[in-house]
């Protein structure tokens, strides 16, 4: 339940503008998630979370950058691996399978990954597609699933 909840806390920061942890415990529990504030907070310093100001001159909430830049953050690779039930790749793409619901949270956590062969994502309910910059590409990130998975 643990990793579901984080999963759904990234997906909701890096989609919408959450200011609060209140807004952030609404939207926990407007997804159908029970939890408290002391809860979402022990979260948000997990997952290592920062606020950072918007062009707007308001603060939302976003995953660190130094996180981003270096690839998976230790949660988000525990996440990615705790969703995904099967993994493919034909030619230029690849298709990652997830337990229901967790499609979005893979997504998040390859598109934090930030690489320049990831063309980009497309996250349904269970199925996350992928298209690669090459076949090659592709091969090299499925074996790298292989290897986190393991």
């Amino acid at each position: 339940m643990k990793a579901q909840r984080q999963a759904k806390i990234m997906e909701i920061i890096s989609n919408r503008n959450v200011e609060t942890q209140e807004q952030l415990l609404q939207e926990l529990q407007d997804a159908g998630f029970r939890s408290t504030q002391a809860t979402i907070s022990r979260d948000i310093k997990e997952l290592r979370i920062v606020k950072e100001m918007t062009s707007f001159g308001t603060y939302r909430y976003a995953a660190a950058e130094n996180e981003a830049r270096n690839g998976f953050s230790g949660k988000l690779n525990t996440i990615f691996r705790q969703c995904i039930t099967s993994y493919d790749y034909a030619q230029n793409m690849v298709v990652i399978r997830t337990l229901p619901g967790l499609a979005p949270a893979a997504a998040s956590a390859v598109d934090a990954m930030s690489l320049s062969v990831v063309l980009g994502t497309l996250a349904g309910d269970d199925t996350v597609f992928i298209v690669m910059r090459d076949s090659n590409a592709a091969a090299a990130f499925c074996g790298e699933i292989k290897s986190l998975l393991d």
